[in-house]
Order: C-alpha cells, then sequence, then structure tokens
C-alpha cells in the first residue's frame, strides 16, 4: 500500500478510506502481503481526476459500478473531459511583473494586482513570485486598453467583477435550457456508453452556440446603446447651447442690477431671472469662474443639463417598448 501511495499520490489514509467505500478494488493476497497492481493505480487517478471536475466520491462510485458491471466508463470519461476542458481556443500565456507594469504605462499598483489575482485574471506561479500566468491574454490586453485610455485599474477590476456575475447567470440561463430541451434524457439516468459517446458529441457541437449567440447579442445591443447614448448628448449639448444664448440676454440685465448693489457680509443671497436666489459664497464662485456677463447663462445651463440627465437615467432605467407585429 505504501508503493502504491507512493506512485499514486495518494496518501495511505485515503487508499484504505477508498477501499472501504467500495471505490478501489480489494488487493490480490499473496501470503501475508497484499499486491497492488497496474489496475489499482489506473483507478486511483480516474478518482482524482473525477473529484478534480467536481464530482462526488457518491457519483464516482456509481460510475465505477457502471465500470465494473461491463457498462462502460470510456463514454462517460469522455463526456466529462469534453465538458471540463477548454471552451475557448485561447493559450495561457505568462508575464514578468516588470513587464506588467509596462503593459499598464509603468502603473505599479499593488492593490489592483492582488485584484486581478482574486478574479483569476492573474496566477502566481510558484517558486517565482515576480511571474504570473495569464489564463486569457485578451482579458488582460482589454484591461491595458482601457487603462491607456484613462480608466483606474481598480475600476477595471470592479467593473470586470460585476461583468463576471452577469455572464455567469447568462451562462447558467443557457446551461438550463440546453438541459431541458437537449441533454435532459442522457441525464435523468445512468448513461450507457453509447448515450454517453453521444452526449460528448453534442456537447461538441452546441459549445461554440453560447459564445456566438453572446456575440452577436453584444453588438446588437452596443450598436442600439451606443447610437442612442451619442445622440441623447449631441441633443443635449445643442439644447445647452440654446439655453445659454436665451439667458445671456437676460444676464447684462441681472449683472447690472448686481453692480449697483454694494457688497454685503457672507449669507446674502442673489436673484437670478426667474427669482431663482443664490447664496453669496455660490454665486461670487460662479461669477469668478465664468466671469460676471455669464453667470445667468451658466447657472441656466448647469440647471438644464441636470434635469436632461435626470430624464436620460429615467430613460434608461425603464426598457423600450418593442416593435409589434402588424
Amino acid at each position: 500500500m505504501e508503493a502504491l501511495a507512493h506512485h499514486s499520490g495518494a496518501t495511505v489514509r485515503t487508499i484504505r478510506a477508498y477501499q472501504d467505500r467500495g471505490l478501489l478494488p480489494k488487493p490480490e493476497r499473496r501470503g501475508r502481503a497484499n499486491v497492488y497492481r497496474d489496475t489499482h493505480l489506473e483507478r486511483l487517478h480516474q478518482i482524482a481526476g473525477l473529484l478534480d471536475r467536481g464530482y462526488t466520491l457518491a457519483s464516482i462510485k456509481e460510475l465505477l459500478d457502471a465500470w465494473d458491471t461491463g457498462r462502460g466508463l470510456g463514454g462517460v470519461l469522455g463526456l466529462v473531459a469534453e465538458v471540463a476542458g477548454p471552451w475557448s481556443d485561447e493559450e495561457a500565456g505568462r508575464i514578468t511583473r516588470a513587464e506588467l507594469g509596462e503593459r499598464f504605462g509603468g502603473a505599479q499598483d499593488d492593490d489592483a494586482v492582488e485584484e486581478a489575482v482574486k478574479l483569476g485574471v492573474l496566477v502566481r506561479v510558484p517558486d517565482a513570485p515576480e511571474e504570473f500566468l495569464v489564463p486569457s491574454p485578451q482579458e488582460l490586453a482589454v484591461a491595458a486598453e482601457l487603462h491607456a485610455a484613462g480608466v483606474p485599474l481598480l475600476a477595471i477590476t470592479g467593473h470586470l467583477r460585476e461583468l463576471r456575475t452577469r455572464v455567469e447567470r447568462i451562462a447558467g440561463r443557457f446551461l438550463d435550457f440546453t438541459t431541458e430541451y437537449v441533454f435532459r434524457q442522457y441525464l435523468d439516468h445512468p448513461p450507457t456508453e453509447e448515450e454517453a459517446v453521444e452526449a460528448a458529441s453534442l456537447v461538441r457541437r452546441l459549445r461554440p452556440l453560447a459564445q456566438q449567440a453572446i456575440d452577436v447579442e453584444l453588438a446588437r445591443a452596443m450598436r442600439t446603446m451606443a447610437t442612442r447614448h451619442l445622440r441623447r448628448h449631441l441633443d443635449a449639448e445643442a439644447t445647452d447651447t440654446d439655453t445659454a444664448d436665451a439667458a445671456a440676454a437676460e444676464a447684462a440685465d441681472a449683472v447690472a442690477a448686481e453692480e449697483a448693489v454694494p457688497a454685503t457680509a457672507p449669507g446674502r443671497s442673489h436673484s437670478l431671472p426667474g427669482s431663482v436666489r443664490l447664496p453669496d459664497r455660490t454665486f461670487r464662485a460662479v461669477e469668478a469662474l465664468v466671469g460676471p456677463e455669464n453667470v445667468a447663462a451658466f447657472v441656466a445651463a448647469a440647471a438644464e443639463r441636470e434635469v436632461r440627465a435626470r430624464a436620460m437615467d429615467a430613460l434608461v432605467i425603464e426598457p423600450e417598448a418593442g416593435p409589434t407585429a402588424g
């Protein structure tokens, strides 16, 4: 048993537990010695592989019992490998701490690096503290481009955390959908060898569909939302300009009236056209910012911008009605 533990990587205690559960066949008895063969080593590797993929010992025992009764395990293991295998053609890369700093414009943000490690964007390499494994170079490249465009590193990791939560919900819904209509026939009972092979083939065919559907819908949504956002922004800018022009005519009267009044103590308020009163401190700050002749126009434009921003928020929260069939 000690030799089996050495070759398999399992402990003697674990091997005994597997035997007690019926997961591992009893060894051959030769006199006072127990003899373990390559079949025992292979079985331990099978159990370890299934445990790594999230299967419980009870589920593993069912699979192994099916194998032992002649129903076959090859197809089931093929199905497991198909599901647990990579769902992307992207290959992982490696990057040093210095290279990481160069990619992000010389930034040395340890907090952002720790966040990236927590999210799995970067994976520490054992015995190499200055080197990281990059499971998705594309994801890291996106982060670098966003940072170059002016987005703070911690804002990027925060957005990724939120995005990941939403995408995982979509993935779960897609799996529920395909299980209900495609895979339920294979999962409501221990599959036979032929059924497992057929299910693995279906996984291979359907696996790219989720990403393709997301790509198409994301492109559609980005086009729609970006166009809508730009249109609203341009409309707001045009309205701000019109408001400023209209208020400019009234600004001269307001400023002239203000200049006719002597300076007062702090706390005094100022009236603008339309009976709006501003605290003296606020009025002086705006006056210093845009000049006496533009105070009224500035306040009017700021108020109009705020009203429009709130209106846009309401429109975004409330979904628009879709097209109706004619």
